[in-house]
This record gives C-alpha cells, structure tokens and sequence, in this order.
C-alpha cells in the first residue's frame, strides 16, 4: 500500500489514479479518502489523489498535537514527494479548513481551491453545535456511535455506510478530538483577501445553515464561484455525486 512519512514515525496513506491536472481531496475529521469513493471515476479527466490525514483511515496516529498549519504542513509533504508543483484542492466540509490554510501558507502550489460546505470560521450556532457534539461524543469513547451517525448521513446504500462506519472506526480518539477541536476555533476570514488563484464554491441548495458561509466569502473574496446544488444537503461527495464530478469537471478542466 502506498504511504509516504511526512514526519518521524508519522505515515500518510493515500491512493492514486488517472493522470492530467492534479486533483487531491481532503476528507473532514474522522471519515478518511473513503467518502470520496464516488470522486475516482474523475480520475478519467485528473490525476486524482485522495489520502487519509494524519490520525485517520490507514494513516499514523499523530506525534503530537493536531493543528490545521500542521496538517496544511502534511499536504504539502505529500505533493512534494509525489511531484506535484501544482494542484486543484478540493476540501470537503471541515477538510475545507485544511485546503484554506494550504492554499494561504502555499499558493503558489494551488492551480484552483474548491471547497464543498466549506467555511472560513465557525461563527453560526448550528455548526458551532455539531462540533460541540462531535466532541463530547468522542471524549466519551462513543466512536462506534459517530460511526453510526456519519455513516448514515453519508453513505447511500449499504455497502457504502458499512465501509464508512468500519473506516470511521479506524481514527485515533485523540487525534480526532483535535482535529474537532481545532476545528472549532480555526478562523482564516481576516486573510481571505490575500487568495489570488480561483476559488469554487460547492454547497447544497438545501443546506440552509451553511449559507452564511458562502456571503462571507463572497465578501471577502469577490472572485469567488458559488454553485448550488439542487435539493442536496450538506452530504454531497457520496449522495449527489453526479453534480459534484460535473461541476468539478467544468470548473477545474482547462
């Protein structure tokens, strides 16, 4: 399996296929490159690279303590030891904070930051709530529970929520507790200016929570694409999986 060690004793996992522009994806806590599993028939137009963060899936547990810099740090090793000079980022959910971070410490490595319900900070209730309870759930050993839960919410048949809750069930409890935790206060809106290359916004139509986000990039980054996605919620790599390949293969193809 292929790995590559981006610190001692830390190994990442990651897959990949295809060939042509450069496509990686980053999963939200917990989950791993599985909730990406309906993303690899893109890799008949992009090099499609998908990994499982450091804590996740089949990669190390950390070494020390979670931060979105040193998880950007990680993605940054990766591309470098698969040679990559320039990619397309895309970052789902809190993954997203992952490719923000990425894209302000290295632009020069981004051809294209897409982002799916992604968000700059958490600054609403419901989302601040639904980190709050990742936690809680986690801190008291419930892992088989989250499992449940996002493999539900996630997967649309099942073998799909089967893989997620086995692979969910894989994360490391610390890390994951970090990784929501920092989570929670990662705040990149203040720098948002500074993003030059193009910026693609991918939310659900019926993801009504997560609209403030889009106004605030809009804000901030007045370049910035939003594309909603009709009748979706916030679950949108594995259930409107169609949408998502064709509005990335617009977008990202040139």
């Amino acid at each position: 399996m292929p790995y590559i060690t981006v610190e001692k004793n830390v190994h990442l996992y990651y897959e990949e296929t295809g060939s042509g522009t450069p496509l990686i994806f980053i999963h939200p806590p917990g989950m791993g490159h599985v909730v990406f599993c309906r993303q690899q028939s893109l890799a008949h137009h992009f090099r499609v690279i998908m990994y499982d963060m450091r804590g996740n899936g089949k990669s190390s547990s950390s070494n020390r303590p979670i931060t979105i810099p040193l998880l950007a740090d990680d993605l940054h090793v990766l591309l470098d030891a698969l040679h990559i000079k320039q990619a397309v980022i895309c970052g789902y959910s809190n993954g997203g904070s992952i490719a923000l971070e990425f894209a302000l410490r290295y632009s020069d490595k981004v051809k294209m930051l897409a982002l799916i319900g992604g968000f700059p900070e958490v600054c609403t209730p419901l989302l601040r709530y639904e980190f709050l309870l990742g936690i809680y759930t986690v801190k008291l050993g419930a892992i088989s529970l989250l499992a449940n839960i996002l493999a539900k919410a996630h997967g649309s048949n099942k073998k799909e929520k089967r893989e997620i809750k086995q692979y969910v069930q894989l994360v490391n409890k610390r890390d994951l507790v970090d990784m929501y935790e920092k989570g929670l206060i990662y705040r990149c809106t203040t720098r948002l200016s500074s993003l030059r290359m193009p910026l693609l916004l991918i939310y659900g139509a019926s993801d009504y929570y997560m609209h403030p986000y889009a106004k605030i990039f809009k804000k901030t980054v007045p370049h910035a694409k939003v594309v909603y996605i009709d009748k979706a919620r916030h679950q949108i790599p594995i259930k409107h999986h169609c949408e998502l390949n064709g509005i990335l293969k617009t977008y990202c193809i040139t």
